[in-house]
């Protein structure tokens, strides 16, 4: 098939859906990957997590940077090791995840990902929506302009547009609009930052006292959940037209440099502007809280910046979340299920908005919730992806009996059980809450050292990853395709 009839080129709409990318369509570069996480990643709103690690963990700024370094390097060189899985499958993540749980097991990790894909669109559309508003006032003070339901409205759908025109349009313009407007936005938000940081009260960023190591490692294990884990699910989306010879380790490097260089600067910045007033890690609306803290003839540069970083980060999630609702079997051109999926976005943004009491609680506490069950599906597939799992395209895109990964009534038990096991394990050790008195859940062991700290993810990567590799043994490495995962010697090249 030739490469023009999927047009996956910058200005046409993409027209291929989940099916296994071939050979002769491969293009690109290991370098994309780069510039991928740093779009996903140069929102101002990362400010926020740096706050938290000084205001409720008690870490100084030396603390603080490294748990940013490790954090941030570290779940993005998962993300790259992953998204290995798109180079040699060709296929998006949760396509290739039949392969590992069966065709009808696959369901659930996909609709669970499919949930907190739509959730954190909500969230980020929501907030953008809130930053094109305050520019607005801005300049309404000037040209009388009122706020109102219909601007709100209006705010919302311009938000909106421009994630499905990006997202619509597919993987090419995706590759194209990360390097330029990473550079646009990334110079914006390197001035924002260069007069935040003018902000820092210096003596008491000198003077604070060095935090407890326990702090260090449960900060470490925060920031991974904030940043890199959120996106381990969808590497292979954009890693899956990249040529098969390129080195492994390559992807893994520029996926973690992508995301780390602008993670580290936002969460050590946040850092040093909590050390002299924690209001920012306590903010319910952070784009405000951020706003206050600059001059007045700031703001606008700063909520621009703020609106291009949430739309480069939400049309990336938008694409995956099109890929994965076609996985679960909507049957429509990958287009549509994107513009479904801003209907959603939209709907949603605008009941947290204008219906809602409170927005960031109540659907963060459901986002924590499913971190669990993704964490499970991860450590599952990194098991698999060291033994080196074989694909067989025409399997993967069979989903009758006669497939393949049809396995035992469509479901792969290891890998299945293992997630099931997994999840129940991490909600052990889960406490989800809007505050100390409104709990949505509580697992029995969420008072012990790893469920204070918020660590049920953790424990859920942990015990999936052994779980399946104690009964899915054998079960990986079935004759067919080349192996779309690589083994430890192949990820190393």
């Amino acid at each position: 098939m030739a490469a023009s009839k999927t047009n996956d080129r910058v200005g046409a709409i993409e027209t291929r859906g989940i099916e296994p990318v071939p050979d002769n369509e491969r293009h690109g570069h290991a370098g994309q990957m780069f510039w991928t996480w740093f779009a996903a990643n140069i929102s101002i709103l990362g400010l926020p997590l740096g706050a938290t690690l000084v205001a409720f963990r008690g870490l100084n700024i030396w603390q603080a940077i490294l748990v940013a370094v490790v954090g941030a390097f570290g779940s993005f060189a998962l993300v790259g090791a992953l998204s290995l899985a798109g180079k040699k499958g060709g296929a998006p993540a949760l396509t290739l995840s039949r392969a590992v749980f069966g065709q009808r097991g696959n369901a659930g990790p996909t609709l669970i990902t499919w949930l907190s894909r739509v959730g954190w669109e909500t969230i980020t559309t929501t907030t953008a929506a809130y930053a094109l508003l305050a520019l607005l006032a801005l300049l309404g003070t000037a040209f009388g302009v009122d706020q109102n339901t219909v601007l709100t409205l209006v705010c919302l759908l311009v938000f909106i547009v421009c994630t499905l025109l990006i997202s619509g349009l597919g993987h090419a313009t995706i590759m194209w609009i990360n390097k330029w407007a990473t550079v646009v936005f990334g110079v914006l938000n390197l001035i924002v930052m260069g007069f935040l940081a003018a902000t820092v009260d210096w003596a008491k960023v000198l003077d604070a006292p060095t935090g407890p190591t326990s702090g260090v490692v449960t900060g470490i294990g925060f920031i991974a959940a904030g940043t890199g884990i959120g996106w381990a699910n969808a590497g292979a989306d954009y890693a899956r037209y990249l040529p098969r010879e390129i080195p492994g380790r390559r992807l893994i490097v520029a996926s973690a440099f992508g995301a780390g260089i602008p993670l580290v600067l936002l969460i050590s910045l946040g850092s040093l502007l909590s050390a002299g007033d924690p209001t920012l890690a306590t903010s319910a609306d952070p784009v405000a809280a951020i706003h206050a803290m600059l001059p007045s003839w700031m703001a606008i540069p700063y909520l621009i910046a703020a609106f291009g970083g949430l739309l480069m980060s939400n049309h990336l999630s938008t694409y995956s979340a099109g890929l994965t609702m076609i996985t679960l079997g909507l049957r429509v051109p990958r287009h549509m299920a994107v513009a479904l999926d801003v209907v959603l976005m939209f709907a949603g943004g605008i009941y947290f908005i204008l219906i809602a009491d409170d927005f960031y609680g109540p659907f963060s506490t459901f986002l924590t919730l499913l971190a669990v069950p993704i964490s499970a599906w991860i450590g599952v597939i990194a098991v698999d992806s060291l033994r080196g799992r074989t694909y067989d395209s025409d399997a993967l895109m069979d989903t009758t009996r006669t497939s393949r990964y049809w396995y035992a009534g469509g479901f792969h038990l290891p890998a299945v059980l293992g997630w099931a096991a997994a999840i129940v394990a991490g909600l052990l050790f889960t406490k989800a809450s809007t505050s100390d008195t409104d709990v949505w859940f509580a697992g029995p062991l969420s008072d012990t050292w790893f469920g204070v700290n918020g660590l049920g993810w953790a424990i859920s990567m942990a015990v999936g990853a052994v779980v399946y590799a104690l009964f899915g043994r054998g079960t990986s490495t079935a004759a067919g395709n080349e192996p779309a995962f690589p083994t430890l010697q192949e990820a190393g090249r």
